[in-house]
């Protein structure tokens, strides 16, 4: 049986559209659009909503219609139209919703909502065939979640940060050291020329067994640490600013590797017969983070999966495939689909983040 999806996201800064099509269980990426917005907010050192929303509005109309010609596709030759319902900026989540609304009130396509967080834990089946269940590693600029991968539709939730994400820390660093955005390839640059070992920065939560982490008191500390060395003008020397980006990045690496091990340690216990950690999202990308977990994982005798960069950060192709998990099961949503801001994974654990009016923020 073929199937075949379009896809659409819009929950952040990147605008996205993407073709996936399922044949007898086999699934191939006809076509992958992104327009990057990060010249938009370099200015801003980091993502505005407003500016954001509004550069959705403009452009995912044309990044549609560029997925469906690169997959040589015309929009009723498709199944289902899936699109990230949340969670997200609320105004970026809201373009991709009332333009998939619209698609599928003009063909009559099924409109299938999906969950981002779905999209990219459901990654590594799509491009490595793994199977359940598998534990996930979601680190990226505005997440940071330990989930076990049961099947396409539960997750079990069994960590993840407190505070800021891993990629907010980064480019939050970024901006302290006087460095561009993003803020992640920015400060991995800085830290290649750096001494790890200069600055004694902390590794927040080591003292606890859970797999919850903590970034926040390791930007403060970075702070604190730049002050000391600023300057008379107020600036940092080269050195300095290699070498707090690099203490930076060590702590980090270091928190993540020992919070994985504990994950780890929780997932094989439930005795998978081919046991897999798989990372996904922007800071997935760092060559440190991504060594100590490569090293963990050949430690533990687990496979490492790591998804292309493409794939590991935001895209549409996720999407698609995710709902394609829907489509399969007959499932879909009518047009009072809702934009979302905040739709944890894991409904059944407690909030990480605090709750308000719309519920868990994750």
């Amino acid at each position: 049986m073929t199937r075949t999806i379009l896809g659409i996201e819009s929950s952040c800064d990147d605008t996205a559209a993407a073709v996936v099509r399922q044949l007898d269980g086999k699934t191939a990426i006809l076509s992958s659009i992104v327009f990057d917005q990060g010249v938009l907010h370099a200015a801003f050192g980091g993502v505005v909503p407003e500016i954001a929303a509004r550069a959705h509005a403009e452009k995912i109309d044309h990044c549609v219609e560029q997925a469906l010609a690169q997959a040589g596709v015309a929009l009723r030759d498709c199944d289902a139209i899936a699109v990230t319902a949340g969670p997200g900026l609320i105004g970026g989540v809201l373009s991709g919703v009332m333009c998939a609304k619209g698609l599928a009130a003009a063909t009559g396509l099924p409109l299938i909502g999906v969950n981002h967080l779905a999209g990219h834990a459901l990654t590594p089946r799509l491009t490595d065939d793994v199977n359940f269940p598998y534990l996930m590693l979601l680190v990226s600029g505005g997440h940071c979640q330990f989930l076990i991968v049961h099947d396409a539709d539960r997750f079990k939730r069994i960590g993840g940060t407190i505070d800021d994400a891993p990629g907010e820390a980064f480019d939050k660093t970024a901006r302290l050291l006087g460095l561009p955005q993003p803020g992640g390839p920015a400060v991995e640059r800085a830290a290649a020329q750096g001494d790890p070992n200069r600055f004694a920065l902390p590794r927040p939560l080591l003292d606890r067994t859970d797999c919850d982490m903590s970034f926040s008191g390791l930007k403060t500390a970075l702070l604190r640490a730049r002050d000391g060395v600023m300057t008379a003008d107020l600036s940092l020397t080269a050195s300095d600013q290699a070498d707090l980006a690099a203490g930076f990045q060590a702590a980090m690496t270091d928190v993540l590797r020992a919070k994985t091990a504990r994950a780890l340690d929780l997932y094989v216990a439930l005795s998978p017969t081919e046991p897999v950690l798989a990372v996904a999202g922007g800071v997935a990308a760092n060559g440190a983070i991504r060594a100590a977990l490569t090293d963990l994982c050949a430690e533990r005798d687990v496979r490492f999966v790591a998804p292309p960069l493409s794939l590991c950060t935001d895209n549409a192709a996720m999407i698609a495939f995710a709902g394609l998990h829907r489509l399969a099961r007959g499932d879909s949503d009518d047009l009072t689909l809702s934009a979302r801001p905040r739709w944890p994974l894991d409904a059944t654990a407690p909030a990480m983040l605090g709750s308000g009016k719309k519920g868990a923020k994750a």
